[in-house]
């Protein structure tokens, strides 16, 4: 799909005001929050402070992509109430699936410690982590 980018545009605003892909978030400008996470080349990145131009020719995973109902990890966070205002939801989604495909027998230490990237206010980190080992156990 081609898309016009000034120089500047960060990916996040590519996706979301031309593409209409509000999953990622725009919570924190400089990433920090990891609710903007998409995957690029299948590497987690901050959709916020990625240039749209970085992009270019390369392979962009969303939370949209993973949106069909077939994915282990979207069924274990309905599963395992992983969410709840929902913020930050799309982008702890990307960002376990990311971690998953690398790490398919992580144990919860590595969960934790993989996912320290991404920020929930709501507290629900014990759902994220047991919706991610559910994955891990094929449960």
């Amino acid at each position: 799909m081609k898309v016009k980018a000034e120089p500047r545009t960060t990916l996040l605003d590519v996706l979301r005001l031309q593409l209409d892909l509000t999953g990622a978030k725009p919570v924190t400008i400089d990433g920090s929050s990891g609710a903007s996470t998409i995957l690029i080349d299948d590497k987690p990145v901050a959709a916020s402070t990625t240039l749209a131009l970085t992009a270019r020719g390369k392979k962009i995973l969303t939370i949209e992509s993973l949106d069909n109902g077939s994915d282990e990890v979207v069924k274990a966070f309905v599963t395992h109430d992983a969410q709840q205002c929902g913020f930050c939801t799309p982008g702890f989604v990307v960002a376990v699936r990311a971690f998953l495909n690398k790490n398919p027998d992580a144990t919860e230490a590595e969960v934790r410690s993989g996912l320290n990237g991404n920020i929930c206010r709501c507290g629900t980190y014990a759902n994220i982590v047991d919706a991610a080992l559910a994955v891990v156990k094929g449960d």
